[in-house]
């Protein structure tokens, strides 16, 4: 499992480590420079030194003078060029005659060499430069050892900085885990770092939603045991009548309306179903192109029947492209709930009319009727669960059919309106869809077909 800590804790330390190394390595190329430069004053300094000195012929045999690997090595020539002096003899240097400094690389390795010219003399003095290498690295090492010293003082400060740092993670943690469904109150923001500010507003707004969302499933299942209860009661009392009716006209009354009953119950509970699906999360269906006119026709056709036992004219009109992007079964449940509603509420001998059009670019959808409308006072309720009108009159109803439309269409991110229906009389309902897609339907969807008429 990844850790933040520990992370920090190694990619921190890996950086320091990288500086110490880097100021090692600087370190050690300035004391070097500083170390060839004292060196070099000293070689001038002890060049002066010798140039007014007499010496006669180096004899065979004689000894040495700072002999060791890393000492500097003394060549005197007279003006004969007849070396008169050298400081160790075991040493073979090459006789280097040009003045000033030089750098010779022999098998030993390379040799910094500084020659003057004074009294007829020529005076050379030579030293290894792994002797200024091993000084540069000496001080390098005398200023780094301090800091490697120091990292693991600095790998405890930085952990318990770091833990210092997240503690308002491990508060804004805490606070999480107290809350349950029963308390879904705001995170507390006070005192919290900017850098968790966002997260705990994120949270905020998440426990917002859910709280939102869990008030309205309490709602739901309150108004659907509510609703429930009526029709289920009226079920029992019409089972009870039809037991105790001691005729065949009793018995064939008190069944039709047990029937009745049993049927109002039964579309109680496929709309209430039908509402559940359509919650955000529940019903997670990949977008399919959808031709919603040959979705019309089909919705249609199914409730055909219902129209014609009312002798109500019901037809589409369609004028232009009617594809959108969306989940069918759910556009088929909108439409025929639009359309069973219109039905519904139409007295007998009414009209019903579907159309789709096209409007810069969106897909309208608008179902218009003759019956008695939604009065305006009404219009901003009729959304709701379980909501009907005062212009319902006494057609049976749950008021769930609106309340479905509306969340389909806002899955489909479209707008719903209501208005006038036909001849500025009954209502009409306006679904506009503005993302529609000019694609050819997927496998499973109506096929697009051409428009047809009444």
């Amino acid at each position: 499992m990844r850790s933040i800590r520990r992370e920090l804790l190694v990619w921190l330390l890996l950086g320091i480590a990288l500086a110490v190394a880097a100021a090692a390595v600087g370190t050690y190329w300035r004391a070097r420079d500083e170390a060839n430069a004292l060196f070099d004053y000293q070689l001038k300094e002890m060049a002066a030194s010798l140039t007014d000195a007499p010496f006669a012929a180096v004899p065979a045999g004689a000894g040495t003078i700072g002999a060791g690997s890393d000492a500097m090595v003394v060549q005197i020539w007279d003006r004969n060029g007849v070396q008169v002096f050298l400081s160790q003899p075991h040493r073979i240097l090459p006789q280097n005659a040009q003045l000033g400094f030089t750098t010779l690389s022999l098998e030993s390795g390379p040799w910094r060499v500084f020659s003057t010219l004074a009294g007829g003399q020529v005076v050379q003095i030579a030293q290894p430069m792994s002797a200024r290498r091993e000084l540069a690295a000496s001080m390098a090492l005398r200023t780094i050892v301090p800091l490697l010293a120091v990292l693991p003082f600095l790998a405890i400060l930085i952990w318990f900085t770091i833990a210092r740092g997240l503690k308002p993670l491990d508060r804004v943690a805490a606070a999480v885990a107290r809350r349950s469904p029963a308390l879904l109150e705001p995170l507390p923001e006070i005192d919290l770092p900017r850098e968790v500010q966002p997260l705990v507003g994120a949270l905020n707004d998440l426990l917002s939603r859910l709280s939102h969302t869990l008030d309205a499933q309490r709602a739901f299942v309150a108004d659907a045991a509510h609703e429930l209860r009526t029709p289920l009661t009226a079920v029992h009392l019409q089972a009870q009548l039809a037991e105790r009716a001691t005729t065949d006209t009793e018995r064939a009354a008190a069944l039709a309306e047990l029937k009745g009953g049993l049927e109002r119950a039964t579309r109680l509970v496929e709309q209430l179903l039908t509402l559940a699906r359509e919650e955000p999360g529940v019903s997670e269906v990949p977008p399919a192109s959808v031709d919603l006119a040959a979705l019309a026709r089909e919705v249609i056709a199914d409730l055909a029947p219902l129209a014609g036992a009312k002798s109500i004219d019901l037809g589409l009109s369609s004028s232009a492209a009617s594809m959108v992007s969306g989940d069918v079964d759910a556009l088929r449940t909108l439409i025929s709930n639009l359309v069973d509603n219109a039905i519904r509420y139409t007295p007998a001998g009414g009209r019903v009319d579907v159309s789709l059009s096209g409007d810069g670019g969106s897909v309208v959808l608008i179902v218009r009727d003759s019956g008695p409308g939604i009065a305006v006072e009404d219009r901003d309720r009729v959304f709701d669960r379980f909501y009907r009108g005062s212009g319902a009159g006494g057609v049976r109803g749950s008021g769930l059919g609106l309340a479905i439309v509306k969340h389909i269409a806002e899955r489909h991110r479209a707008g719903v309106e209501l208005g006038p229906g036909i001849d500025g009389c009954g209502l009409g309902v306006t679904v506009r869809f503005t993302q529609p897609i000019p694609a050819r339907p997927l496998p499973g969807s109506p096929a697009a077909a051409p428009a047809g008429a009444r």
